[in-house]
């Protein structure tokens, strides 16, 4: 990694932290989900960035990839993952945290459990760390709980305008011995009670360009320059889309979806409809290893 890179890396993971520490300051219990998307989403924009993919906003057994409409009623309540993503120059930072918004507390032993077990996966960490060593760090904590991970989520290498790089970086016991060397990635164990496994649920509100071809429609060929211009191949949501004006944009998201250019993101809902609690922090390791979320 160049200077450059790891310095938009470090101002990305500066910003993140301090959009992390706006959203702790005012979500509450009953605030409309779309009210904290639009407050994070500016926040970052305030601060010089740019929104790396839209804020996950998930609520009790749904694990990811829940963004709401622009008209979405859908009020905070229960177990709140907030999923937020910073760019500076195409670099990425990617962090995540919990909040327990009901009144007795009921998800703190969970939420606590889950920010140790990715603390102990970074205390580990050095220059020849290797994929193995994240998910044997993450179940020393989590082993003798009653609590789970989520083994078919995973963190993951990042890369320029990419928010999966190509790694996966399991939050169990594997034996994957690629070093984590030279590369920013993310850390990011999910903890339930359930049966930790995750399925697909219905579409979600997010979509990412999944391969760039020709279009016969024209407002489909304005509307996927837009995308490229814009987002790059970044995911991007249809109410960034809508504050646009772009004509028919719900039938051309769809039909563009149906031609493999963009995919659709599910909705992923913890299969015994169990809550679920996550936390995530951003890694840069060159010759040293930096927290850059932190």
């Amino acid at each position: 990694m160049d200077i450059e890179e790891i310095e938009s890396y470090r101002k990305a993971g500066k910003i993140a932290k301090q959009v992390c520490d706006f959203a702790r300051s005012f979500v509450k219990q009953g605030m409309p989900l779309i009210e904290i998307a639009d407050n994070i989403d500016e926040k970052i924009k305030e601060l010089g960035a740019e929104p790396a993919f839209p804020v996950n906003l998930s609520l009790n057994e749904v694990a990811a990839h829940y963004t709401p409409s622009t008209d979405d009623k859908t009020i905070a309540e229960g177990l709140l993952k907030i999923n937020l993503g910073v760019c500076v120059n195409g670099y990425i930072a990617d962090t995540a945290f919990s909040l327990d918004l009901t009144e007795e507390k009921k998800f703190e032993e969970m939420i606590k459990l889950n920010e140790e077990a990715l603390n102990n996966a970074i205390s580990k960490l050095n220059v020849n760390s290797k994929i193995k060593d994240v998910g044997k760090a993450i179940q020393e904590v989590v082993k003798n709980s009653h609590f789970s991970v989520i083994k078919n989520l995973s963190g993951h290498s990042l890369g320029k305008n990419k928010i999966h790089a190509g790694l996966i970086i399991p939050n169990y016991e594997n034996e994957n011995n690629t070093e984590l060397k030279n590369m920013a990635f993310a850390i990011e164990p999910f903890l339930t009670a359930g049966s930790g496994e995750v399925y697909e649920g219905k579409e979600s509100e997010i979509f990412i360009l999944k391969k760039d071809r020709p279009v016969r429609d024209p407002q489909e060929r304005e509307l996927l320059k837009f995308i490229k211009e814009n987002y790059s191949t970044r995911p991007f949501c249809k109410r960034w889309l809508e504050k646009k004006n772009l004509k028919n944009l719900g039938f051309h998201l769809k039909n563009l979806t149906k031609q493999g250019i963009l995919y659709n993101f599910p909705v992923l809902i913890e299969k015994s409809k169990s809550p679920v609690s996550q936390a995530e922090h951003t890694i840069l390791i060159a010759d040293k290893v930096e927290v850059v979320t932190k």
